[in-house]
């Protein structure tokens, strides 16, 4: 183990839902690298895997939606994370709406926000999409504690990381 691998380990990020449609398809995945880029204008990048279908989606989307998970939300992380769209329709499964840009917003969620796709990011095997914040919305229930990552490492990913 590098100390790189070292450090990362001890990291325990937000795992967020990120949502895409594109030419009437629609995919959705769970994501644990993400994180706010920018103050002014405020950004934020969310890194997909290239070998997930939902890349396929949203490298042709205008709009992706971001998601927080509750901790008690873990079947919802369950259903992004590890399932595939390539064999599942997971919105089947899941309230959501349309919101702005025709994106596919899931209602039963912490919090969530659309944001414009202004810049696509080559960052190896996962690529950066960084948004510009268009449209937010949270539940009127009170804040719970957020999924993070150590309570979702248990899925296993609906497609191998290579």
């Amino acid at each position: 183990m590098t100390a790189a691998d070292a450090f990362i380990g001890q990291l325990d990020p937000d795992m967020c839902v990120v949502t895409a449609a594109a030419r009437g398809e629609r995919s959705g995945c769970l994501v644990g690298f993400a994180s706010q880029c920018s103050l002014d204008p405020v950004r934020f990048v969310v890194w997909i895997s290239r070998v997930n279908r939902t890349f396929r989606v949203a490298r042709r989307a205008e709009v992706l939606a971001v998601h927080l998970l509750a901790r008690d939300q873990y079947a919802t992380a369950e259903l992004f994370g590890g399932r595939t769209g390539d064999r599942t329709d997971k919105f089947r499964e899941v309230r959501w709406h349309e919101g702005y840009g025709g994106a596919v917003v899931l209602d039963d969620v912490q919090a969530w926000f659309v944001g414009r796709v202004v810049r696509r990011i080559d960052g190896g095997d996962h690529v950066g999409f960084v948004l510009d914040p268009v449209d937010d919305g949270a539940p009127a229930a009170a804040e719970r504690p957020l999924l993070r990552l150590t309570g979702a490492h248990t899925i296993e990913a609906g497609h191998p990381a290579d």
